[in-house]
């Protein structure tokens, strides 16, 4: 089947009673049939109906073995850096979502990890950063916020000469938009409450891997650490995946539209989104990508600016996350990078005239509207 028809049907789950829409299997636990006989279903932590629906459903949306859904995109990238001892190094995307940064440095360091920040779109850059004791390379493509691209085949190449695994984070465009394991990746990491749900009505993390030992190694954390997503969570993800292509489609087309009405824009001096042609990674994203997504971050001629286009906004919230049928505006600076120190959220260009927006599905020319009377 095409992508379309996969987000519709995803993996067909077997159901006896023949429902359309994949039942909420709200128990904990299930009966053996006999001692040492399983229904294949034994606790809801270690495996449930709804849950395997969502996670064979996004396994074959992203070509892989297995799928994992967890309770939040934190969750998943958890669960995956449990896979490394202390004393490994990984090299991670300079510019990755504050959270992740805030992760990385608070939580996996003091756990014996260590961490290089470097470009991964500079293929020399990365190469170089490359020790005795790395063991995975972590990647954000686009980036979140400045749009960065990485070509996924070119860094898989490097982590596969030097062994090591190569997860990318592929909450931006999604597998409708963007299939890394199909393009060398070892796993591919979601936010799963962002595009794949698409309402902002839910919380949840997916991990998919395309090795069967890496499968088992996450199976076995996946289980042990507990943070598996709820059957009712499970079921909100799989319904919003139904409309992911329409979703994503129409949220691409008006991101396009206001893209090229920014540029043009007095107000404002910097635009970044990968779908422009002028845009650095833009033959990288043709090449690997069926898509551009629509999340658009654009720098204004000053702080005030900013700011008070915040509570200028009447259709686009100024709210946190993206990915919903709403059109949502973030000031990284305070709010997904908040806890970046200073220094570095300069050099990586997020500064307190930086905006970030998440395109809906609204029309097109209410939205264009809403943005050029908060920039005024």
């Amino acid at each position: 089947m095409k992508i379309d028809s996969l987000c519709v049907h995803g993996t067909e789950f077997a159901e006896h009673t023949g429902a359309v829409s994949v039942p909420i299997y709200q128990s904990v636990t299930f009966k053996h049939p006999a001692l040492g006989l399983s229904t294949g279903f034994d606790y809801s932590r270690m495996q449930n109906p709804t849950r395997l629906a969502l996670e064979q459903t996004i396994a074959t949306l992203e070509c892989g073995i297995e799928g994992f859904a967890y309770s939040s995109g934190m969750a998943a990238i958890a669960n995956v850096l449990e896979l490394f001892s202390p004393g490994s190094h990984i090299i991670a995307s300079t510019d990755l979502y504050g959270g992740i940064i805030r992760y990385f440095r608070s939580i996996s360091e003091k756990n014996g990890l260590s961490f290089s920040f470097v470009n991964t779109g500079d293929l020399m850059a990365l190469s170089n950063a490359i020790k005795s004791n790395t063991v995975a390379l972590f990647v954000e493509t686009p980036t979140n916020p400045m749009m960065d691209v990485t070509d996924i085949e070119a860094a898989s190449k490097i982590a596969k000469r030097h062994n090591i695994l190569l997860i990318v984070d592929n909450t931006f465009l999604s597998p409708y938009f963007q299939r890394p394991l199909t393009l060398g990746a070892d796993i591919v990491v979601h936010s799963g409450s962002k595009y794949l749900a698409g309402h902002n009505d839910t919380l949840a993390g997916l991990a998919v891997a395309g090795d069967t030992s890496i499968c088992e190694r996450l199976r076995f954390v996946y289980k042990t650490v507990g943070s598996c997503l709820s059957p009712f969570d499970s079921w909100l993800v799989l319904r919003g995946i139904k409309t992911l292509g329409l979703r994503m489609s129409r949220q691409q087309a008006n991101a396009m539209a206001i893209a090229e009405f920014l540029s043009t824009h007095k107000r404002v001096k910097k635009i970044y989104y990968a779908g422009l042609s002028s845009h650095p990674g833009y033959n990288v994203m043709k090449k690997q990508t069926s898509g551009f997504g629509s999340m658009i971050s654009f720098e204004v001629d000053t702080a005030d600016t900013a700011i008070n286009s915040l509570s200028r906004l009447r259709i686009i919230a100024f709210a946190e996350s993206l990915g919903g049928v709403e059109s949502l505006m973030t000031y990284p600076t305070i709010q997904t990078h908040g806890d970046v120190p200073e220094t570095e959220k300069n050099l990586r260009g997020i500064n307190d005239r930086l905006l970030r927006l998440s395109v809906g599905i609204e029309d097109v020319t209410d939205l264009i509207d809403d943005l050029n009377n908060a920039l005024q």
